[in-house]
């Protein structure tokens, strides 16, 4: 009887959950993600399909996330890290859930896994940046930078340092161009070598 009853009011209750959101979005009463985040879990909770729900809850996630600005979802896959932490996004969908119907439910255990999982994801994001990296010009403009910013007197480690994404490597032929054009030299050798700019000669 309970079931037929609520099966009766899902249309009522989709409907408002819609009003709701769209009223919090467009007067800005709480920041978007604890909206979207709110209305996933309501979503779950009316359950207004007899299949898919799941699927059609994250795809509104991922949709939602793109009209606020949160693009993240285009890079990384969300479905993939909610599979991921299946145990904990059923525990705390199961947490958020309990007394829904009775409006006495905690929505916060729920809206902190979607938060978890959006740093998850934007940390991803930044990770594969990280690895693709910068073309081979800018890695040698940033380092001739950092040399100009240096004391005189710097190790390499030092500037290796200051230009964490560029390789050994480089900034070995680097510091050896610029040796070779007599804009820098070198005291000692090998990684105790100490390096010293012309004057104001660097570029």
């Amino acid at each position: 009887m309970r079931q037929t009853r609520i099966g009766a009011m899902t249309p009522f209750m989709v409907k408002e959950m819609l009003s709701v959101y769209s009223d919090l979005i467009k007067h800005h009463e709480i920041h978007p993600l604890l909206a979207i985040a709110a209305f996933n879990l309501d979503f779950l909770c009316i359950h207004p399909f007899r299949d898919g729900n799941g699927r059609v809850s994250r795809l509104l996630l991922l949709l939602q996330l793109y009209h606020a600005g949160f693009e993240v979802g285009r890079y990384i896959s969300l479905e993939r890290l909610i599979e991921e932490h299946k145990k904990r996004y059923y525990e705390t969908l199961q947490l958020s859930s309990e007394r829904w119907h009775e409006g006495k439910h905690d929505s916060w255990h729920f809206i902190q896994f979607v938060l978890y999982l959006l740093k998850k994801a934007y940390g991803e994001f930044s990770t594969r940046v990280d690895k693709i990296g910068m073309p081979k010009g800018d890695k040698t403009a940033t380092v001739i930078e950092q040399i100009r910013k240096m004391p005189s007197g710097f190790s390499l480690s030092q500037l290796q340092n200051k230009c964490p994404d560029v390789s050994y490597d480089m900034i070995r032929k680097i510091l050896k161009d610029l040796k070779s054009e007599g804009q820098i030299f070198a005291k000692g050798r090998g990684l105790s070598a100490h390096w010293y700019k012309k004057g104001n000669t660097l570029l």
